[in-house]
């Protein structure tokens, strides 16, 4: 077992991490997820020459987006289907961040302070968009949450990409000013008063739990300090585009905060990871004892079926028609339809062509209908698989002569996305 990738550290170390704590369902999902990832225990099925020269056995992944392991090809799906989506013009990449006095509530209120973040960031955005002061316009916003830092603390914040300009209520395409989108000073005051009105509201209607050593008096008290307190929000300087940021959010969308090459184990047995500095721009690294290790990657499991990735105005999943003004005002071309990217162009385009196809006659590998033992999959050829993974070689006896009945011509990747 290879202890310095995130699955060798969950199953040599999670069984005893977990005795000594009151886990949440969720950490305990994740974990079991993360442990069983492209093993036995999720089952598999049987990849295979049509002409039975070779067959190979593979291994179902989790589809846990806490995993590292399984992610690659939906994370690749996710990306291009935005960029067929994204308006090639200019984009803001703005950055909303949780005040550290609050990290005590999310803790304990993740899902609901989740929701603030999101519905707090756009209704801000939203307001000042529609002031003919700064763009008197709908905008296209993507936002996208992450809750880590880079050495894996709790920080929660939402990355949000917004289109320099937006369509005005009669038809018109509004561009922003140059290099400037909204006074930093506004965004932040804004933000804080809206948040902190939630907050209230959340209080006095019981929709926050609090900590047990924390009173309702000291709650309030800390609310009041942040009504004085500096809220950060970063407006980075405008793109060309939006490619760039679009690429560094699907990073995070899936796979968790952290993946396998970032880390190894020290001769002390802790695990040592790397991360840039936010501040300095070097490489630094980390140490930590395996319990806090654990501790920290199980911080950033996400509430299971809530949305990490949302969209609004002019890059909602409903304004597909408002997009098509905006790129015949622009003279654009038209939006792509979605596509899916399969697994054999995923394949192709990562170097991998190889692996989707027999060694001896080079036709395309099929998938068996038959699974092996432990199988999660049906037999109709509609399992969830991860295509990009080593498999065993396990030659079933069969020969070219007698094809077996029992398997059928279904191709054995499937399109499915990965759920929590």
């Amino acid at each position: 077992m290879n202890v310095t990738t995130l699955q060798g550290v969950f199953r040599s170390s999670f069984e005893h991490y977990a005795l000594s704590r009151r886990l949440p369902l969720k950490h305990h999902k994740a974990a079991r997820a993360i442990m069983s990832c492209r093993t036995e225990a999720q089952g598999g099925h049987v990849q295979r020459c049509p002409k039975n020269h070779e067959s190979r056995i593979q291994y179902h992944s989790c589809r846990h987006r806490s995993c590292p392991l399984c992610n690659t090809l939906p994370r690749e799906q996710w990306l291009q289907n935005q960029m067929n989506r994204l308006l090639p013009i200019r984009h803001f990449h703005l950055v909303f961040t949780l005040p550290h006095e609050l990290l005590p509530i999310w803790r304990f209120n993740q899902h609901w302070l989740t929701q603030c973040l999101f519905k707090v960031t756009a209704d801000t955005l939203m307001t000042l968009s529609r002031d003919k002061r700064y763009l008197g316009a709908m905008p296209g916003m993507l936002m996208n949450i992450h809750t880590w830092g880079r050495n894996l603390s709790l920080h929660p914040h939402i990355h949000c990409l917004m289109t320099g300009g937006g369509l005005t209520s009669d038809g018109q395409w509004r561009e922003a000013r140059q290099d400037f989108l909204f006074p930093a000073r506004i965004v932040r005051s804004i933000y804080r008063g809206k948040f902190l009105s939630m907050l209230n509201n959340g209080l006095q209607t019981g929709q926050i739990r609090l900590p047990d050593d924390m009173t309702e008096y000291e709650f309030r008290r800390i609310l009041a300090r942040l009504a004085k307190k500096h809220w950060h929000v970063n407006i980075q300087p405008p793109y060309s585009h939006g490619r760039g940021v679009m690429k560094y959010l699907a990073r995070y969308v899936k796979g968790g905060p952290i993946k396998n090459h970032r880390m190894k184990i020290n001769s002390s047995g802790q695990i040592q990871f790397y991360y840039r500095d936010h501040h300095s721009g070097e490489e630094q690294s980390i140490f930590l004892d395996t319990d806090h290790f654990i501790s920290r990657v199980l911080d950033h499991v996400s509430e299971s079926k809530q949305h990490t990735v949302r969209s609004y105005g002019l890059y909602g999943h409903q304004a597909k028609r408002k997009r098509a003004i905006c790129r015949e005002l622009l003279e654009l071309e038209p939006e792509q339809e979605r596509q899916t990217m399969d697994c054999f162009e995923y394949l192709e385009k990562t170097g991998n062509k190889a692996r989707t196809k027999c060694r001896i006659c080079g036709r395309r590998l099929v998938r068996g209908t038959m699974p092996i033992k432990n199988s999660i999959i049906k037999t109709s050829g509609s399992g969830h698989v991860q295509q990009d993974v080593e498999v065993g070689i396990d030659p079933l006896d069969c020969s070219p002569e007698k094809p077996p009945d029992r398997y059928g011509e279904v191709y054995f990747f499937p399109r499915s996305m990965p759920l929590n």
